[in-house]
């Protein structure tokens, strides 16, 4: 099946306060030198307008639909409306914003698993403020599979992964305190984190046989038993599990030598034990091009790997290139995802 875009990328604002709207507004100003999916913006239309009129940037704004956005991309940003719930001043979070925010990640949900959207692109949120309001998830991944389980009625684990450029690298374990990891990992975990990052690579990155390296947890991957015992009592034999499924995994290995140049040539994904783990190796290799993938969803979800930088909102110092990089690889995805149907 041929993929145009007909159906836009669903782009939900984030937090209003944040950089989002400045990052949208530049990536689509670029949108025909960087050859841009088009997207639908989905807040508030009055947010943007202010950002771009403190930026200096002329970018024409149009209220529409999902059926009317990729029309109306080439000329103007395509709004699908959602308000803001109080004046929003760049760099000044509020809470009164956070069902605003909210209503945008459940609405861009609802278009892509409608098939009205090609994906989800979210710009980043503030999770305290969301926090404030009531909002009981421990931010946008466990949010978006709560949403799938509702649309789908079926239980979603939703699976991080940080790709850029030179890395793709995906944590077991995310937001937990390091003391917490021991306990929490577990080599039914690691076996269904790798699972789900092998379906997708094939079925959605297109890659026909992933190789997978898998991190050790302790210094020098435990060094035999004599820095820890997670590593041959919990990480080795769900190696060894998914290796007799036909999953290529290998490891534990020494997380410190796994990130040069010749060692990263050897597999496709790295899954490590922790979240630090993966994301400064991710972070490190390309902070401005990579990009926060959701595996495990039945939709597509990618988003910017930074946050809402309250500090530089509005001040024209955001860069755009991980927004963009977020873009066009929901758009590669959805194109991948479609042609093997």
């Amino acid at each position: 099946m041929k993929v145009s875009f007909s159906r836009p990328l669903a782009l939900s604002q984030g937090d209003p306060a944040g950089i989002g709207p400045d990052v949208t507004l530049m990536a689509w100003l670029q949108r025909r030198e960087l050859g841009l999916p088009p997207f639908l913006f989905i807040g508030d239309p009055a947010v943007l307008a202010s950002r771009a009129r403190m930026l200096d940037l002329t970018a024409p704004i149009r209220e529409t639909d999902c059926a009317g956005a990729a029309a109306a991309f080439a000329d103007a940003i395509p709004v699908l409306p959602i308000p803001a719930g109080v004046e929003v001043i760049a760099g000044e979070a509020h809470v009164a914003t956070a069902r605003g925010t909210i209503a945008a990640i459940e609405e861009a949900v609802l278009l892509t698993i409608s098939g009205q959207a090609l994906g989800v692109v979210t710009n980043p949120i503030a999770k305290s403020v969301l926090y404030e309001s009531g909002f009981r998830f421990p931010g946008h991944t466990e949010f978006l599979a709560e949403l799938a389980k509702r649309a789908t009625e079926k239980p979603v684990t939703p699976v991080m992964m940080l790709a850029g450029p030179k890395l793709r690298a995906i944590p077991v374990t995310i937001h937990i305190p390091i003391k917490d990891v021991p306990q929490a990992l577990t080599a039914e975990l690691i076996i269904e984190t790798c699972r789900i990052a092998h379906a997708d690579l094939v079925q959605r990155f297109g890659i026909q046989n992933p190789r997978l390296a898998v991190a050790g947890l302790n210094p020098h991957a435990g060094e035999d038993g004599a820095i820890g015992k997670e590593d041959q009592a919990v990480i080795h034999p769900a190696i060894q599990f998914l290796r007799s499924e036909g999953i290529d995994a290998i490891g534990p290995l020494p997380a410190d030598t796994m990130f040069h140049d010749q060692a990263r040539a050897r597999y496709d994904v790295a899954i490590c034990m922790y979240h630090d783990q993966a994301l400064i190796p991710a972070k490190a290799l390309g902070f401005d091009d990579a990009v926060n993938v959701t595996l495990g969803l039945p939709f597509i979800r990618t988003s910017p790997d930074h946050g809402t930088a309250f500090g530089i909102a509005g001040k024209g110092l955001a860069r755009e290139s991980s927004l963009v990089a977020a873009l066009k690889l929901a758009a590669q995805l959805g194109r991948v995802a479609e042609a093997s149907r």
